[in-house]
């Protein structure tokens, strides 16, 4: 049943993606099919949030490294705590999808009402504490629910991850899971993805899809877990890469300029703020800046026309992937800063 459940959802859901085209699994090759088989062997299905990532191979095992070894791998924390974190970023970032995925994903970990509690952001009502003190932590109260040292690198690692897969799905993957409007036996969806989510996986396997890598000093909170460590070294070293190749010089700098002067977050509902501050940068520089941009801190605001004036510049699926990838992992790594901050005063 979770084999069909997994063969229905990759099929509906990838063809979803707007704007880029996903490689199909049949026509999937290297660095392509073994992310693809280590994904479907471990997260149970295709996710398309990963999928989407395909045109740019060594972006594609960044992002599956991220997931797999602070999400999905065993470790210090269970799973059940990192599906609350999961749901609870996604809700901190307005990311719909991700929000349905994971808040489905806790029907099939908890009992009672802490599954509803959790899907629909209802903390106080969540009755086990280290799953309540998780979402606090993850959805904002980071001054007075330190992480304990033994879980950090899982916890960071889960929360920096969906600050990255929000803004990605947000763009490519707009919307719910499920139709608008329409009820979901959420419960029996849950208890069907069961198996997917409550068998462990050994760490560190993603490791080969990665070369070795330096961890910046500003992921150290991963330093504690050789798996989680490697993983974000690696793809912290690939989107880096990335970046020079997608996007210019000037781009990159506004956006961490932006990033900190608004404190990650947009100064309003428009995107007129985007446009003004795209108005520095060189004419040929303004679409990948706006993009950029947008991509960092109001992902839900790209739309075709944004897409469009990225790719008037010639601009293929991979160099928009790397692209947004690399503006939406510096602005998890923003997040993550400044909340390890807050956290240590």
């Amino acid at each position: 049943m979770t084999a069909l459940l997994g063969r229905v959802v990759r099929r509906g859901a990838l063809e979803r993606v707007r704007h880029v085209a996903p490689v199909p699994p049949g026509a999937a090759r290297g660095l392509v099919a073994d992310v693809y088989a280590q994904v479907e062997r471990d997260f149970g299905m295709l996710a398309p949030p990963i999928a989407l990532h395909s045109p740019a191979p060594d972006v594609l095992a960044a992002a599956w490294a991220m997931l797999r070894e602070s999400l999905v791998a065993s470790g210090a924390v269970s799973r059940t705590v990192k599906e609350a974190v999961a749901a609870a970023v996604s809700r901190r970032n307005a990311c719909p999808y991700c929000l349905d995925v994971h808040g489905t994903m806790a029907y099939g970990l908890m009992t009672g009402p802490d599954a509803a509690a959790v899907a629909a952001g209802r903390t106080g009502e969540i009755a086990d504490a280290e799953v309540r003190r998780a979402v606090v932590w993850a959805a904002g109260g980071l001054d007075d629910v330190p992480v304990p040292a033994g879980q950090a690198p899982e916890l960071w690692g889960t929360a920096v991850t969906f600050h990255y897969l929000n803004r990605m799905v947000n763009v490519f993957l707009p919307g719910g899971l499920f139709p608008a409007g329409r009820s979901v036996p959420r419960r029996l969806i849950g208890l069907l993805t069961r198996p997917l989510v409550r068998g462990g996986r050994a760490p560190g396997a993603s490791a080969r899809l990665l070369a070795p890598a330096a961890l910046p000093d500003d992921l150290g909170w991963a330093s504690g877990n050789a798996a989680v460590r490697q993983a974000f070294a690696g793809a912290a070293a690939v989107l880096e890469q990335a970046g020079p190749a997608a996007v210019p010089d000037d781009v990159r700098e506004l956006v961490r300029t932006e990033l900190t002067a608004r404190a990650g977050w947009p100064p309003g509902l428009g995107r007129g703020w985007a446009d003004e501050s795209a108005a520095r940068l060189r004419p040929g520089e303004r679409a990948a800046g706006r993009l950029a941009l947008l991509t960092a801190i109001a992902a839900y605001q790209v739309d075709a026309t944004v897409i469009d004036d990225f790719r008037r510049d010639a601009a293929d699926d991979r160099r928009l992937v790397e692209l947004t990838a690399w503006a939406s992992f510096t602005a998890a790594r923003h997040w993550a800063s400044t909340a390890v901050r807050r956290a240590l005063r």
